[in-house]
């Protein structure tokens, strides 16, 4: 009896191992198998092609304000680079999965009458659906900074883009981000339960 509960033991033990190893953060490659690192710029593309371009940023349905983040519509089109900075530094800025966030779109244009920030957000807009917008806080994780923080987790060979920010001891929403289509036929970067994962690869600006 005691021979059968040790290798049970052993055996729950092992498997939460594997579970610690399956989930523990690793480098974030690039096309061309090279290392994400903080402040280098890159574009986000879409793994399917097909069905648009790469992650850009702008305006729907006539609005000056605010500026989402969108995927273009012309799948040639790479879209706008944006810039990873992780809440907790590595000394050889490598960005690495499952961690913390910001994402910022480099050199925006908005026609807001106040001038906003380019750091993604979670914005909520519709019912059940959160979009991604521009104007977040850069830095200072936590409660205050929280719709300004995502994730790049591995997805099987490709990886998506997560809100699952855990800057702060707190309950928040958590799930990958997919494309939803507004009326008007702009795919927007967005949370919600009604859209597929939206599976990205990251190419060197």
């Amino acid at each position: 009896m005691k021979s059968s509960s040790s290798v049970i033991a052993a055996m729950l033990c092992f498997a939460m191992i594997l579970a610690m190893a399956a989930s523990a953060p690793e480098p974030v490659l690039d096309v061309t198998g090279q290392k994400l690192r903080t402040g280098v710029k890159y574009y986000i593309l879409p793994v399917l092609r097909g069905k648009g371009g790469g992650l850009t940023v702008g305006t729907s349905l006539n609005a000056t304000c605010p500026t989402y983040v969108l995927q273009d519509n012309l799948e040639v089109t790479r879209g706008t680079p944006v810039t990873f900075t992780p809440s907790k530094a590595n000394k050889d800025g490598v960005i690495l999965t499952s961690t913390d966030l910001n994402i910022k779109s480099v050199a925006t244009s908005s026609k807001c009458k106040n001038k906003e920030s380019s750091v993604w957000r979670l914005l909520k807009v519709l019912s059940g659906v959160w979009f991604i917008s521009t104007d977040g806080v850069e830095g200072n994780p936590g409660i205050n900074t929280i719709v300004n923080w995502f994730k790049i987790e591995k997805d099987g060979e490709d990886y998506n883009l997560s809100y699952c920010p855990s800057v702060c001891n707190c309950s928040t929403l958590c799930r990958p981000l997919g494309i939803f289509t507004d009326s008007g036929g702009t795919k927007h970067l967005s949370l919600s339960d009604q859209v597929p994962t939206f599976k990205v690869l990251f190419k060197k600006a």
